[in-house]
């Protein structure tokens, strides 16, 4: 079965940066697509970074555009999210995320309950 492990969260101060990791195994076809996804205390989660394997197509939610980037090693299966000049609006729980019925060439952040497979979570906390 796939499984997704992430790491690399932790707790900066504003400005800070950090690079989380998911790990994917546990299945044989390739990957369409991945994405990062997150959820603040207690509201939703939401869309924070995807990309599409056909193109290496990426799509940001806006209010990390400029500031984070998303990244696949299709050879070690990591997908990783590099996340600069963080703030503390960016402190939530940070999950990884394969495949919500996409194509490899698709676009666009989808809503999450379309999203068939998660990571754990892992928590990020950027204080002021």
């Amino acid at each position: 079965q796939v499984q997704l492990v992430e790491s690399g969260g932790g707790s900066v101060e504003a400005g800070g940066s950090l690079t989380l990791s998911c790990t994917a195994s546990g299945y044989t076809d390739s990957v369409h697509c991945m994405g990062w996804f997150r959820q603040p205390p207690g509201k939703e989660r939401e869309g924070v970074a995807v990309i599409y394997a056909g193109r290496d197509t990426t799509d940001y939610n806006d209010s990390v555009s400029g500031r984070f980037t998303i990244s696949l090693d299709y050879a070690k299966n990591i997908l990783y999210l590099q996340m600069n000049n963080l703030k503390p609006e960016d402190t939530a729980m940070y999950y990884c995320a394969r495949d919500w019925g996409c194509s490899a060439y698709g676009q666009g952040i989808p809503w999450p309950g379309d999203v068939n497979y998660w990571g754990q979570g892992t928590q990020v906390t950027v204080s002021s």
